[in-house]
């Protein structure tokens, strides 16, 4: 902008000067001056039209820049939300085929042959099924009497203690007893007595399996977030022989 001020006073001291010429016109001036004066009026009309295009131009441009600052604030803005809000676990993509959501790992799935849900079978014998992470719609269908005070985060901190707490089961029940120290065998044959032919190949848990391997505590918090859990089908329970066993669906 400091350019445009110097030409603006640039033309208006040759204003000022053809002005003075002008005055001066009432008396004799010689034709030659007269001639050179029309050439500076012919010159200084040109600059001024190029003057008036730069501003115009100047303009144009100084709208662009702050419509694009406004976009850049805007899309920080943006960009800043994401970062405040970017949930502790991300859900799964679903399983297309029977809608529900996958739980085959990338390297397992190279090892599925058949697409069928009936032929599928796990080749990997380490394999544990996880409870599926909570998304937000469905955070959000659960009623808010339900909720309470339960964040999105705390619910799904349950879902990886749940997890925890079914893989450090899982790892012990499948190896062999002879491998097992005498703390381990006693969780193996506690393991063992809980099955049913009920539970035959299903994945399931206990409260003691929780006070065994995670942090959790068994309050009224935590049957708050197993109804939760039971609403977004991620668990049932089944009870017999003075047990309650939290299923994985």
């Amino acid at each position: 902008m400091s350019e445009l001020e110097d030409v603006s006073h640039h033309i208006h001291d040759k204003i000022s000067s053809i002005q003075r010429l002008l005055d001066l016109s009432v008396a004799e001036v010689p034709q030659n001056k007269m001639k050179k004066l029309g050439q500076e009026l012919f010159a200084l009309e040109k600059l001024v039209d190029e003057f008036e295009k730069c501003i115009g131009h100047q303009k144009d441009q100084l709208k662009q820049l702050k419509e694009l600052d406004e976009s850049f604030q805007k899309d920080m803005e943006d960009v800043q939300h994401l970062k405040d809000n970017i949930p502790a676990h991300m859900p799964r993509k679903k399983d297309s085929a029977n809608g529900k959501e996958s739980v085959v790992k990338q390297n397992e799935a190279a090892d599925i042959q058949h697409p069928q849900p009936e032929n599928v079978k796990k080749t990997n014998k380490n394999y544990v099924r996880e409870m599926e992470f909570i998304t937000l719609p469905e955070f959000e269908s659960i009623p808010q009497y339900m909720k309470g005070r339960v964040s999105y985060d705390q619910l799904n901190a349950a879902v990886q203690s749940i997890n925890i707490a079914v893989a450090a089961k899982y790892k012990i029940f499948r190896q062999s007893v002879k491998t097992l120290n005498n703390q381990s065998r006693k969780l193996y044959q506690r393991f063992k007595d809980q099955e049913t032919k009920d539970t035959k190949g299903q994945y399931f848990v206990v409260e003691d399996d929780f006070r065994e391997f995670t942090q959790m505590k068994l309050d009224k918090r935590f049957q708050g977030i197993l109804n939760m859990l039971r609403h977004c089908q991620r668990l049932r329970e089944q009870r017999g022989g003075g047990l309650t066993r939290y299923m994985l669906l």
